[in-house]
């Protein structure tokens, strides 16, 4: 096809002519990652409820199957795990879950500007295990008072999976009223309570139980505890 005659030349673009040998490829502009993202990071909260060993385990489990998570341990947390599980520090706590933390990154409590409490950060959700009726009173009126608060409410409102695992018996009906409210808001409540028709015979197997019924509400393709065959 002919060029019209304008005071602009018109000029047909060449095909791109091929690199040599010796050329070294042109960088795209946007680069592609070298490998796949990696998946988004749990927030996992540890407050102060008795059940320390199911937080233990969890955090156990996430890290040997390399997880990312972002981990907030409260100070009653950490007393609790002090007094439960004779672990007094977060070092402690890094040994006593296998050692490599290399996908866990810790949080103190106290910084609410953490990348946890911040809705445009992307997380594949939080689980709070165990957890305080205190917790589950300030996830239910959304009080955001310390971080595990604030990640937690920033996980109802960008309708995340939000995890609570009550440990308190009996319920008084404040306690029963804040369960219905927080589950009502989105947050669904895994109680403490394990099952025994696998008949278990020693406590971690109970502690299994409820590991695992919470990692299968994450939908992490975790297999550690004897299901029901029928």
């Amino acid at each position: 096809m002919s060029c019209l005659r304008t005071s602009v030349s018109c000029t047909v673009p060449l095909p791109p002519r091929p690199a040599r040998a010796s050329e070294a490829p042109r960088a795209l502009p946007h680069p592609q990652p070298a490998r796949p993202v990696s998946r988004r990071p749990l927030v996992l909260a540890i407050t102060g409820a008795s059940g320390a060993p199911y937080a233990l385990r969890l955090l156990d489990v996430l890290a040997r199957n390399r997880i990312p998570v972002w981990l907030i341990v409260s100070s009653h947390g950490q007393r609790l795990l002090a007094e439960e599980c004779g672990i007094a520090t977060i070092e402690e706590l890094r040994l006593a879950t296998g050692g490599d933390w290399s996908t866990v990154r810790p949080f103190p409590e106290d910084d609410r500007g953490a990348l946890p409490a911040s809705g445009s950060q992307p997380t594949s959700g939080m689980a709070i295990c165990p957890c305080s009726m205190a917790t589950v009173a300030a996830v239910a009126l959304g009080t955001s008072r310390s971080l595990i608060e604030r990640a937690a409410d920033v996980t109802l409102k960008e309708h995340r999976k939000l995890i609570l695992v009550p440990r308190e018996t009996p319920l008084s009906l404040v306690h029963l009223r804040n369960l219905v409210t927080a589950a009502e808001v989105g947050a669904t409540v895994i109680p403490a309570s394990p099952g025994f028709y696998h008949r278990p015979t020693q406590v971690s197997e109970l502690v299994d139980f409820i590991v695992q019924r919470v990692l299968d509400h994450l939908e992490l393709d975790i297999q550690m505890a004897k299901r029901w065959e029928g």
